[in-house]
């Protein structure tokens, strides 16, 4: 099997993208390493603190947080980082060519009960005319993305990344202590039986999302003249790689159970690396409204409605909005 490096060197990753890269995989063996002895090690439960997003922060949020951000800025590449745990962004080195979103710990509401979480990382190009410590950095849409992965901390820790080349499935060969490709431009089947969406938000959702689910649980004695099953592992980080690896669509759709929250997905830490992983294996990330890579960022926070997956389903799940 080959390792990390050569693979992207076949790809033609620049040199410094690859040491970047390299660098985030650093932050997620250790990251791997805290969350398989969190039990052993005091890191169960919460903190007294909430996050920017107004969300209970878990000891292993913070653990992860400190983790990815001392080492991204240490390293000399980045010139600023933003995380879904910081208040704003955190400048790095002034002339970082790169700069990285991240969500350090993916589904942490599932620490607890042992189930799967994962990292999520952005990477784009620096702004040369903006200062490093300028939170505009960030507004960038998800098309200029350099490169996007999720490290998924399961019964392998297995990395799922992309440069604007394909989507590749690596493993961390604890052997080694390094990530070895294991499928090379992993492809979504366009059409599927399964979809992932938070059924408990039903009656929050619009009419169109409510059509169309309504249809897929009528199965084979409704329209779609098929039967569907329902997968939620509640990480985006297990939702996606299943839709990833056999297919299916996952939906955060717009809500009204919050008028001011209408949407739960951070765009820059979530919707944006996942849709470049996805559209690179041949789904579609979209909105009700359009692709969300197009989306121009306001605010480094910002949250967005998520349909993605097979390329037909998410096709057919849109013909309800219009």
């Amino acid at each position: 099997m080959q390792r990390l490096a050569p693979a992207l060197r076949e790809d033609n990753v620049p040199l410094d993208l690859i040491s970047l890269i390299k660098t985030i995989l650093a932050a997620t063996k250790e990251i791997s390493f805290r969350v398989s002895q969190a039990h052993l090690g005091g890191l169960m439960g919460s903190t007294l603190d909430e996050n920017i997003q107004g969300e209970v922060q878990k000891k292993l949020d913070v653990v992860a947080n400190e983790l990815f951000k001392d080492i991204l800025l240490e390293s000399g590449f980045v010139k600023a980082i933003s995380s879904e745990e910081e208040d704003t962004s955190v400048a790095g080195e002034p002339k970082g060519k790169f700069i990285v979103s991240f969500d350090p710990l993916d589904g942490s509401s599932n620490i607890d009960i042992n189930s799967l979480i994962g990292t999520i990382f952005s990477i784009h190009e620096s702004r040369p005319e903006l200062a490093a410590d300028d939170p505009d950095q960030f507004k960038q849409a998800g098309h200029k993305q350099v490169c996007a992965g999720y490290v998924l901390y399961g019964p392998s820790t297995m990395l799922v990344m992309t440069t604007g080349q394909g989507t590749h499935f690596y493993v961390l060969d604890r052997t080694h202590g390094g990530y070895l490709l294991v499928q090379r431009n992993v492809q979504i089947p366009q059409d599927t039986q399964e979809f992932a969406i938070n059924m408990s938000n039903q009656r929050f959702w619009q009419q169109p999302m409510q059509n169309y689910i309504n249809d897929l649980v009528a199965g084979d004695t409704g329209p779609r003249g098929k039967n569907f099953n329902m997968r939620w592992i509640a990480a985006m980080v297990g939702d996606i790689h299943r839709v990833l690896t056999r297919g299916g669509i996952f939906t955060y759709p717009a809500d009204n159970k919050n008028p001011n929250k209408p949407y739960k997905l951070r765009l820059m830490y979530e919707a944006n690396p996942m849709s470049f992983l996805v559209e690179q294996a041949g789904g579609l990330a979209m909105t009700s409204q359009g692709r969300i890579m197009e989306i121009d960022p306001s605010d480094i926070h910002q949250r967005v409605e998520v349909i993605m997956g097979s390329k037909n389903e998410v096709t057919k799940c849109l013909s309800y909005y219009q």
